[in-house]
């Protein structure tokens, strides 16, 4: 297995630029794994694939505003800081944009605190320590990022939150999620669909391509997640019942499969922490029946986790069928059902 395996040519008129309107206007690729069967629909006709006693589970995390713009001092050159992780309640990991961002360097946050650079990490990660919580400057100062490849959207920022979110802490948008409405959710739990919530704080590394040769010596990124005992309880109920679990994105994906490998007798158990789980072909779910995801970057690591799920092959021809009709890809792009 190489890297170069999970590689796809895409034209950047196939990344979406914009949602669909309403939200649940996007278009949905089902695909049967059994028999590798494809068709074409609205996502808000999912509901004709997902069956009663079968349980939906979402990631309930909200995008936090983690993009600040600043000064160098001395100097008053321009600075971008788009916050990571946190790690007490005056510092931070950040990615970093402007040149000479040494240990000592400080910046004047525009509408926010002062900050300095108290160790580079490498490339433009660097770790910041603030003169007060950032927190505090996030309403009148913080945008919501959006990934490099949308470029300029101009609309509602909470478009690039999902209908559920509730626990602020992701730098970017579980967007699997962001194709549901409440009618929708609230028509599914009418005909027996149960629904589920997960936490896990979405990392801007989930976007980052593979560059390693072979992906098994790639050091995936960690993620925090949660998964109550609430949760746990209905998966396992569903599982009791013969239905079937439905994972709303590769984030809840990850959650579960993670808290799965830490459970005993085969029985989901509540449980919370960093996941460093790195999904390849050959991995055995052991919770996830069936997944809601969008369409994802070529070599990255959620292309593996989805073509571990349905199949290499599988998954790459059902990339090239979806450019044959015209599908849009990424984060704001439409989404795949995999049965």
């Amino acid at each position: 297995m190489k890297t170069e395996d999970f590689f796809y040519d895409l034209p950047t008129e196939f990344i979406a630029q914009t949602p669909a309107e309403p939200r649940d206007h996007s278009r949905l690729m089902v695909l049967e794994r059994e028999t590798g069967r494809i068709s074409h629909h609205r996502f808000f006709e999912i509901g004709q694939f997902i069956r009663p006693n079968d349980l939906l589970v979402v990631n309930e995390t909200r995008v936090f505003p983690a993009r600040f713009f600043g000064s160098k001092l001395p100097g008053g050159g321009r600075v971008e800081l788009l916050l990571l992780k946190k790690l007490d309640d005056l510092t931070w990991e950040c990615l970093v944009g402007g040149s000479g961002m040494k240990p000592g360097r400080q910046i004047q946050v525009t509408e926010g605190p002062l900050a300095e650079v108290l160790e580079d990490l490498g490339e433009s990660r660097r770790l910041m320590r603030f003169a007060e919580p950032i927190e505090g400057a996030f309403d009148r100062a913080g945008h919501v990022p959006l990934p490099p490849y949308i470029l300029a959207y101009k609309g509602d920022p909470e478009r690039y939150q999902t209908v559920f979110n509730k626990t602020l802490g992701s730098a970017a948008a579980p967007t699997a999620g962001l194709h549901f409405t409440p009618a929708l959710l609230e028509k599914l739990q009418q005909q027996g669909v149960g629904l589920a919530k997960i936490d896990l704080h979405v990392g801007l590394d989930t976007f980052a391509p593979v560059t390693e040769e072979d992906p098994e010596t790639h050091h995936i990124h960690k993620e925090w997640c949660a998964i109550s005992a609430e949760t746990a309880q209905m998966i396992n109920q569903a599982k009791q019942n013969g239905g079937r679990v439905v994972a709303v994105g590769t984030t809840t994906v990850r959650t579960l499969e993670s808290a799965a490998a830490r459970s005993q007798n085969g029985s989901l158990q509540a449980w919370q922490g960093d996941t460093s789980l790195f999904i390849l072909p050959g991995y055995r779910f052991r919770v996830v029946d069936a997944m809601v995801t969008n369409f994802h970057l070529p070599k990255s690591t959620l292309l593996m986790l989805v073509s571990a799920f349905a199949g290499r092959e599988t998954m790459l021809n059902a990339y090239e069928i979806a450019k044959e009709k015209g599908y849009h890809f990424f984060s704001f792009g439409d989404a795949m059902l995999l049965l």
